[in-house]
């Protein structure tokens, strides 16, 4: 093969691959424009789903006219037990768009589910914006609701131990923001529910939101940041107000400081350079 021929070969081979080359990319930039569409999409539809249960004074103004505008859904039975057969249902709501006469019909949705292995245990979430909770058991024929007062939860958490099943959700029960509906954006509280013993534990501080909460390693325990609302505007922001972190005691039942008041001193004044 003479040199002419040699390098008229080599151009079109690096041109193929250039070609090649620039075909992959073209083709994964258009895979990360819609995996980002996609996403801002979810963003957006979860942002409009979050409508919340409304407030007391809401409700008085429709009780006096006789009319609702939100209405109880059920989500399709959750299996959480499966050696004794026992099911969570989720209740949801729907706003209407205006406010109907009470002696109407009801309407239904459902919404996600997902399933990890966190340590020797299973985790499950499940996403959408709830006000109850139904625990359905199968054998004995039974079915009972957690609360008997009106709250508002956005994610069911299930966490599969070996000797009983948590459900976990942080939820807000009043509206501290008052902007006229308990949603997420109003401080929230921690319920526990223990499907062995059938009773409820309720994790809270007050002036404080469930900023974020997980077990230690094998572990009931619960380490959890409070949210602080230091403009007290019944809203906990964390880009601009601090936050704090204790230990939960699952067996005590009781929340214990990681952080001492000393040592919680000893680093603001660090901070501010008061401390010499």
């Amino acid at each position: 093969m003479n040199i002419e021929k040699l390098k008229t070969y080599n151009q079109k081979l690096l041109a193929l691959l250039g070609s090649i080359l620039v075909l992959i990319a073209f083709i994964g930039l258009i895979m990360m424009i819609v995996a980002g569409i996609s996403e801002l999409k979810w963003m957006m539809r979860s942002n409009e789903d979050e409508t919340g249960i409304l407030s007391e004074e809401k409700i008085e103004e429709l009780q006096k006219e006789k009319k609702r505008q939100q209405v109880i859904s059920y989500d399709f039975p959750r299996l959480v037990d499966s050696v004794n057969s026992i099911y969570i249902i989720p209740v949801r709501h729907q706003t209407l768009n205006s406010a109907e006469y009470i002696d109407e019909g009801v309407l239904g949705i459902m919404d996600s589910f997902e399933k990890v292995k966190t340590d020797d245990r299973y985790s499950s979430y499940y996403y959408g914006s709830f006000n109850n909770l139904i625990v359905y058991d199968l054998k004995n024929k039974t079915t009972k609701k957690l609360f008997d007062s009106r709250v508002n939860f956005g994610a069911i958490r299930t966490e599969v131990f070996d000797d009983d099943i948590l459900i976990l959700f942080t939820a807000a029960s009043q509206d501290t923001y008052r902007d006229g509906v308990v949603n997420l954006k109003d401080l929230k509280s921690l319920y526990i529910y223990s499907i062995k013993n059938q009773d409820i534990r309720v994790i809270s501080n007050k002036g404080a939101d469930i900023a974020h909460y997980d077990f230690i390693h094998d572990s009931k325990d619960l380490l959890v940041r409070f949210g602080i609302d230091y403009n007290d505007d019944g809203n906990y922001d964390d880009n601009s107000e601090p936050s704090t972190v204790k230990k939960y005691d699952f067996e005590s039942d009781k929340i214990e400081d990681i952080v001492s008041k000393d040592l919680n001193i000893e680093l603001q004044e660090l901070l501010e350079g008061s401390k010499k």
